[in-house]
């Protein structure tokens, strides 16, 4: 591992005002996450996960404390270099897929590259081999209507990974599949990690949470937990005890 973290949270809160009440949503996180990890960020609803995703996706900026991703201060960033460094860094999974439906498979994963000014032959030629990791360059051409869900998903990871991304950033990947689906999108988010990548799962389950290296936990907004993924102390508890797995909603085939 390298010395410079890619993400450090230094105190980080996020304050949002609603009518009188003050409400902190993240209260004063700290952690460090290195090149080549694997890391679950775990919560329940309500326990900052979020608001953590949207600061690491720079899709938000810290109210009070400091954001480095790769060495660069992203609190002091305007509009348009937050754009630009999550284009640049970032590799984006989120639970409904995000494809575009008139787009096809190619086109939907080439989009990262069309914003990053990539030329057309070596964009098709990089969504191939997106798509071809995720075992869909046959059906390249197919519109996201014709895909399963877990296909669909398929589709989210190669476009997060065509830009080469510093991070891959997975927000509750599993939670519009099928048990058996979900898994192997989870088998996938592991053999990008084990080929160098370096990932980080938000969940609020902690079966899906079980799958990396480390877990940050999270409640009500503060860092309760981080270390190995196989303590106890890194999963989610409730009153009606531990979640073991109550992540995946069944999906209609």
């Amino acid at each position: 591992m390298e010395n410079t973290p890619l993400i450090e949270f230094r105190d980080v809160s996020k304050i949002y005002h609603m009518g009188d009440e003050i409400i902190r949503a993240a209260d004063h996180i700290s952690f460090k996450i290195y090149k080549g990890e694997f890391i679950a960020i775990v919560g329940q609803s309500g326990s900052g996960k979020s608001t953590c995703m949207n600061i690491i996706g720079c899709l938000d900026v810290p109210s009070e404390g400091e954001y480095f991703l790769g060495g660069n201060n992203v609190g002091r960033m305007n509009t348009d270099q937050l754009a630009e460094i999550r284009n640049k860094m970032l590799g984006f999974i989120f639970q409904q897929y995000n494809l575009l439906p008139k787009l096809n498979l190619e086109e939907n994963v080439e989009m990262p590259l069309m914003y990053a000014g990539v030329g057309k032959a070596e964009r098709t030629k990089r969504a191939i081999e997106a798509l071809a990791s995720v075992g869909l360059a046959e059906k390249a051409k197919h519109l996201p209507n014709q895909l399963s869900g877990g296909q669909q998903q398929r589709v989210s990871i190669a476009r997060a990974l065509v830009g080469h991304p510093s991070v891959i950033l997975a927000d509750e990947p599993t939670g519009a599949l099928d048990s058996k689906t979900g898994r192997d999108v989870l088998k996938i988010l592991q053999e990008l990690h084990k080929a160098g990548n370096t990932v980080v799962l938000i969940t609020h389950d902690n079966s899906i949470a079980a799958t990396a290296q480390r877990i940050i936990r999270l409640e009500d907004g503060r860092a309760v937990y981080d270390g190995p993924s196989d303590n106890p102390d890194a999963f989610v508890h409730s009153e009606f005890g531990m979640h073991a797995g109550d992540g995946a909603e069944e999906e209609e085939e």
